[in-house]
C-alpha cells in the first residue's frame, strides 16, 4: 500500500442516511494510508449508528485526527484558508445532497462541502437512496454540474465478493481512488477470452 505526504488532509463526513459502515471503513483506509483525517457526523448519523452498527459514537471519532461537532460552523474546515484535498461524504443522505446542490449550509456537513466546491476541490458524496425521485435525480445532476462526484457505492461483484466487508472496503476504496489515495483493493484484470 503506498503512502500519501503526511501533510495531506481529507474532510470525512458521515450523514444520517444508512450506511454509517463506508464511513467508517473510509476512516481505517485513510489512517493506515497515512492521511489526516478530519471528521463530522451529522447529528441524524449519530442517532442512526446504533441501528446498523456495533460502533458507539466516540469509537468513530477515535478512529479520526480531527473531529468537529456538526453545528460547529466556525470551524477550520468552514474556510476555503484551511487546505485539504478534498472531502468524502460516506455516506451522504439526500438531505445533505439538498443543501450541497442549493448552497443552503444549515449544518458543518453542507458547510464544508460548500467550500470544497468554492475552492475547486474534489468533493465525493455516497449518495445512498433507492428508488429515486425526479428531485433526487435533480440534486444529483446540480451537484454534478457545480463539480462534485456522486459516487453511490455499488458493489463491483467482478471482485467475487465473500463478504459485506469486502463489498464495503472495494466501494470505498474505489471513490478513495477519486482523491488519488491508493488503498489496497482488488482491481480489475481484464478478461480472458478463446478469441
Amino acid at each position: 500500500m503506498s503512502k500519501v505526504e503526511h501533510n495531506q488532509k481529507l474532510i470525512v463526513a458521515i450523514s444520517g442516511a444508512s450506511g454509517s459502515v463506508y464511513g467508517i471503513t473510509a476512516l481505517r483506509l485513510l489512517k493506515h494510508a497515512g492521511v489526516e483525517t478530519h471528521l463530522v457526523v451529522s447529528r441524524a448519523a449519530a442517532l442512526s449508528l446504533s441501528a446498523e452498527t456495533d460502533f458507539s459514537l466516540s469509537d468513530i471519532q477515535g478512529l479520526a485526527d480531527v473531529v468537529y461537532k456538526p453545528g460547529d460552523i466556525g470551524a477550520t474546515i468552514a474556510s476555503g484558508s484551511f487546505r485539504t484535498l478534498g472531502m468524502l461524504v460516506a455516506p451522504c443522505s439526500i438531505k445533505s445532497l439538498s443543501e450541497i446542490a442549493t448552497g443552503v449550509t444549515s449544518s458543518l456537513v453542507s458547510r464544508a462541502a460548500d467550500v470544497c466546491l468554492k475552492e475547486r476541490r474534489r468533493l465525493v458524496l455516497m449518495v445512498r437512496e433507492s428508488p429515486l425521485h425526479l428531485g433526487h435525480l435533480r440534486s444529483m445532476a446540480a451537484v454534478t454540474e457545480m463539480g462534485a462526484i456522486v459516487a453511490p457505492p455499488m458493489p463491483a461483484l467482478y471482485t467475487r465478493p465473500q463478504t459485506v466487508d469486502e463489498i464495503v472496503t472495494q466501494s470505498v476504496g474505489r471513490v478513495l481512488d477519486l482523491f488519488g489515495i491508493d488503498v489496497d483493493i482488488k482491481r480489475w484484470q481484464g478478461m480472458r477470452g478463446d478469441g
